[in-house]
Formats: C-alpha cells, sequence, structure tokens
C-alpha cells in the first residue's frame, strides 16, 4: 500500500475563518525547501512566505516558531487560490495549506506501535465500504454545510462528478483511531445522510464529537485489502477543528 501525506491544520478556538477556492486541476503542492522572507501568525496557524529557486510562496501550518532568514522545509499540501483570511485582513493569491514547516533533515517522530510497514491491513478501524455509520448511539443533528462545500449526502448523491476534486466537508466525528498503518482515521457525520457518514485520513488529531471542517481530494471505490472498500473516502484531508 503506497505510503500518504498527511495534512493537519487544526483552527483555534477563536474559529479562523477560511475561504477560497481549491485549484481543480492541481489540489496539491510540491514538497518546498527554501528561506522565510516573511512571517506571521493568525490563530492557532503560521503564515510564512517562502523563496526558492527564484519565486516565492506562501504557506500555511499550524503554529511554528520561524523567523525571516531561516531555511525551512515543507511537504506538499492542499492550494487554495483567493484564500481570505479575516484574521489577517487579507486575501492570498495563493497559499499552500501544509502538514509542517521544520529545518530541513529534521525527521519525523516515528508513529506509536512501530512503522507503519510493520502492521497489517486488518486493523484499519473503519466500516467496510457501505456507507453505513457505525453503531454509536443516536443519529448526528443536522450540522449547517460549509459555505464553500457540501453535505454528506451530496457528496454521495454527486460522487461521479466529483470524484477526484477538492471538496470541504462539515460534520461531527463519529469515531477516530489514531496511528493506525501511519495515519489517523476518524468518521464524520453531518446528519444529511440518514445514517451514512464520511471516512477521512489525515495527521490531524481530533476527538468523538468535535465538529471539524474536512478539506481534501475526493476518493471513491478506494480498496486497501483485506475487504476495507470504501465508497467514498477523504485522504490526505486538511482538518480544522471549529
Amino acid at each position: 500500500m503506497p505510503s500518504l501525506r498527511l495534512l493537519p491544520i487544526i483552527a483555534a478556538a477563536a474559529l479562523l475563518v477560511l475561504t477560497g477556492s481549491a485549484r481543480a486541476n492541481d489540489p496539491t503542492s510540491q514538497p518546498l525547501t527554501g528561506k522565510v522572507v516573511q512571517t506571521m501568525d493568525a490563530g492557532s496557524y503560521t503564515y510564512a512566505e517562502i523563496e526558492a529557486d527564484g519565486r516565492k510562496v506562501w504557506v500555511a501550518a499550524p503554529r511554528t516558531p520561524v523567523a525571516v532568514g531561516d531555511t525551512v522545509s515543507v511537504p506538499a499540501g492542499m492550494v487554495m487560490q483567493n484564500f481570505s483570511s479575516k484574521s489577517l485582513g487579507r486575501t492570498f493569491e495563493e497559499v499552500w495549506f501544509v502538514a509542517s514547516i521544520k529545518a530541513p533533515g529534521a525527521a519525523a517522530a516515528p508513529a506509536p506501535g512501530g512503522s507503519a510497514a510493520a502492521k497489517a491491513p486488518e486493523p484499519i478501524p473503519a466500516h467496510r465500504g457501505n456507507g453505513a455509520a457505525p453503531k454509536s448511539g443516536a443519529l448526528v443533528a443536522a450540522i449547517a454545510k460549509v459555505a464553500d462545500g457540501y453535505t454528506v449526502a451530496e457528496l454521495y448523491a454527486q460522487k461521479a462528478d466529483l470524484a477526484g476534486k477538492p471538496v470541504a466537508v462539515r460534520g461531527k466525528v463519529t469515531k477516530y483511531n489514531a496511528a493506525i498503518l501511519g495515519k489517523n482515521w476518524l468518521h464524520i457525520d453531518d446528519g444529511s445522510g440518514a445514517g451514512k457518514d464520511l471516512t477521512v485520513t489525515t495527521a490531524a488529531t481530533a476527538k468523538v464529537g468535535d465538529t471539524v471542517v474536512v478539506r481534501g481530494v475526493l476518493g471513491t471505490d478506494r480498496d486497501f485489502g483485506a475487504g476495507y472498500r470504501y465508497d467514498l473516502i477523504i485522504e490526505d484531508a486538511v482538518v480544522s477543528a471549529e
């Protein structure tokens, strides 16, 4: 199974409001190493303008201490165009949302419980592909759709058109498992799908009961083997807690 780049973005309690659109024909940026020429913090985010290979790129990551002149590396991330940050009072022509900003060569912390390769497929903590939510009590009450996104029901209804495209969806976390096959797994439900939920993989942490906004590319008919197949899934997700 190929490794997946994971994208944690955790919003501050003050609710950093995010608007903008993902680039439909190129939803992910590329890894980048360069020098910081501007940096600022807003809520739980650090924004940094990085100069590399004769160009300048704005990136946003969970808050990180960086300074002008630092040489840093960022992984691939979600590209957002015409992105407005109300906290900063400005619109970025383009910004990359990434998992981290770090010094080149800094090692990532290993996942608990050993390497991902050492784990068999069987522990994948999710239902087997029929879209039915885990049996966790009452159905989730209706949750308002994110302004630039879809409900869970709309994703299922429009999956043929939306497959492979960037989407956003707001929902409540109904199940969460950490560090399985090198990533965190969660289910979200917004009450629109008559018990259907959406599976998400991410490096962001969450708790059952959290309301989150998930942004990423919609996958369909994803088969991980051992009977774990998903009608819908968002991998490499940007997850913002509200």
